[in-house]
């Protein structure tokens, strides 16, 4: 009569499939962590380009939409260059129409340093306020785009675009104004400037009432 025998694992196998498994899992993992970083990257860039393209519409139809008038004092029409640490920073003022107040406003785009990042910003007030009023009356001011490089405002002059413009001293208002945005997708831990460079970029033509 045979005697059964009951075959089994060793001590040995079961600690190697044991390593075994843990760097397959270890592979595994590696690989599901870099996919969601890649996917949460991309969604990141994804986010400021679509923020940046909406911006850049707000403010094209708002200067499509600019009222000027060189015998009304409330219109106005002004582009002025500055710059923070070699970064390009606009500066623009206009008199257009917004939903956000009754009748005409005046709206400006200004950035601000906070903390060592540029931010665009946005007052609105009616344009018919007096000067003594302006700065005493509560706006709406918002924060447009936040990290960006540069926020340039041109317009074209004969065959060169500026920097600079007052329609106070111009009576008038370009014929084409060219908005551009620059900003990186940068690593939100580090807040480095490693990442791509982005121009977001348009052309605006005032229509609606721009010599009344």
């Amino acid at each position: 009569m045979k005697e059964s025998r009951i075959n089994g694992f060793t001590l040995l196998e079961i600690l190697i499939s044991i390593a075994i498994l843990s760097v397959v899992l270890t592979a595994l993992y590696n690989t599901f962590f870099l996919s969601h970083k890649a996917l949460a990257a991309v969604d990141g860039t994804l986010l400021k380009l679509q923020e940046s393209r909406a911006f850049v519409d707000i403010l094209k139809r708002e200067i499509e939409s600019v009222i000027y008038s060189r015998d009304n004092s409330y219109t106005v029409f002004r582009m002025d260059d500055r710059d923070y640490y070699g970064h390009q920073a606009s500066r623009l003022t206009m008199s257009s129409l917004s939903p956000l107040t009754n009748g005409m406003a005046k709206i400006n785009y200004t950035t601000e340093e906070r903390d060592g990042r540029l931010i665009i910003t946005k007052e609105i007030k009616s344009a018919f306020l007096q000067p003594d009023l302006y700065q005493k009356t509560q706006s709406n001011k918002i924060d447009m785009i936040e990290d960006v490089q540069s926020f340039t405002v041109e317009c074209k002059y004969g065959n060169r675009w500026v920097k600079t413009w007052d329609s106070a001293l111009t009576k008038n208002v370009p014929n084409e104004i060219r908005i551009l945005v620059t900003f990186y997708i940068s690593n939100k831990e580090t807040r480095d400037n490693t990442g791509r460079l982005y121009v977001i970029s348009d052309i605006a033509k005032p229509r609606i009432g721009k010599n009344l």
